[in-house]
């Protein structure tokens, strides 16, 4: 009984206690009028050393990401000899784009294209053909070639490039190489050409690009393909090799690597072979682009079948897989292989 009767004495005392303490406490905070103004804390003296990157863009005729701004000139497209007397050609391995075409007596001439940057010095120049008005208008900046028949030069004319034509050339542009003889050593002042004609616009963006090497359509679905073999005639065979350290394909013509005037065996990141038809008027051939037909697209040692096809002369060239989406190269540059129909084929080993 004792024991019941100390716990129940216990508890008010206590409440009592907390009573006496708690009330003079809020007393004395209503009666002061203000809160305690809080302390700051001190910002601390230190940098993340963060700097942030470069804003960039995509390159037009590369899809690589170069800085904003730097693509702010117009193309180049000149018609490079590709005669064996002509090699090896001057900066044909800076270009962004090259189109090998049939011409006369089965040999193959290039409409190459620099964007990306405009070498000092390109060539050797040859005459252009009926179908590079076709392949050149949709890049709406500069072409240079030596001449040609009239009917040609008036419609590369009427496609509003601006064109340096050695020919009827006064200004200085272009000059004879002594490292080969003529004709095939017409060489052309590039970065000249394109200084003079700053205000040209840029080329648009020809094709759909994938952001690396591992995103491009032929690497995601294509099949392992180590070695193109393309034939234009009895008289020009093309080869390209895939070279997995290099990251790219290895030309060679005619059997023999494709060199530079340096030695370096020309390379490309992405081949695209179009089957075309050729047609013949007044003995020139043509290669028939307003068109559509088979393709194949190689990228990182893979092959994808394709349908190519171009609604217009200003329209750039639609690579298609089999489902109708459109395809993406790597970032890099590009070698079209025009493959004509019939006299032409191309042998993909795996």
């Amino acid at each position: 009984m004792t024991k019941k009767k100390t716990a129940r004495t216990t508890r008010p005392l206590k409440s009592a206690v907390l009573l006496t303490l708690i009330v003079p406490a809020l007393l004395l905070s209503g009666c002061s009028g203000s809160s305690a103004t809080p302390t700051r804390t001190p910002t601390p003296a230190w940098a993340s050393g963060y700097v942030a990157p470069a804003a960039t863009e995509i390159a037009p005729l590369t899809g690589i990401a170069v800085a904003v701004g730097s693509s702010a000139h117009p193309s180049l497209a000149a018609k490079i000899d590709n005669h064996v007397a002509a090699r090896p050609q001057v900066a044909i391995d800076r270009t962004d784009l090259v189109f090998e075409e049939l011409v006369e007596g089965g040999i193959t001439r290039y409409v190459a294209v620099w964007q990306s940057s405009i070498p000092d010095k390109v060539g050797p120049v040859r005459s252009i053909r009926p179908m590079d008005p076709d392949i050149i208008a949709p890049f709406g900046g500069l072409v240079s070639y030596s001449g040609g028949q009239q009917r040609f030069v008036d419609a590369m004319t009427a496609t509003g490039q601006i064109s340096a034509i050695f020919d009827y050339d006064t200004t200085g542009l272009f000059s004879r190489s002594k490292a080969t003889a003529a004709p095939h050593n017409v060489i052309l002042a590039a970065s000249e050409f394109a200084n003079r004609n700053v205000t040209v616009a840029p080329p648009a963006q020809q094709y759909a690009y994938a952001a690396t090497l591992a995103g491009a359509s032929a690497v995601v679905d294509g099949a392992p393909i180590s070695v193109i073999n393309t034939r234009f005639s009895n008289s020009s065979a093309r080869s390209w090799t895939w070279n997995a350290e290099a990251f790219a394909y290895l030309r060679a013509q005619d059997g023999a690597p494709d060199l530079t005037g340096d030695g370096v065996q020309l390379a490309a990141t992405n081949v695209v072979v179009l089957r075309v038809d050729v047609t013949v008027d007044q003995s020139i051939p043509k290669t028939e682009l307003i068109a559509s037909g088979e393709a194949s697209i190689s990228t990182g040692g893979k092959t994808l079948a394709a349908t190519w096809s171009k609604s217009s002369q200003t329209a750039p060239i639609r690579l298609v897989d089999a489902h109708g989406v459109t395809i993406r190269l790597a970032p890099g540059n590009t070698w079209f292989q025009l493959v004509p129909n019939g006299t032409g084929s191309i042998d993909l080993i795996p």
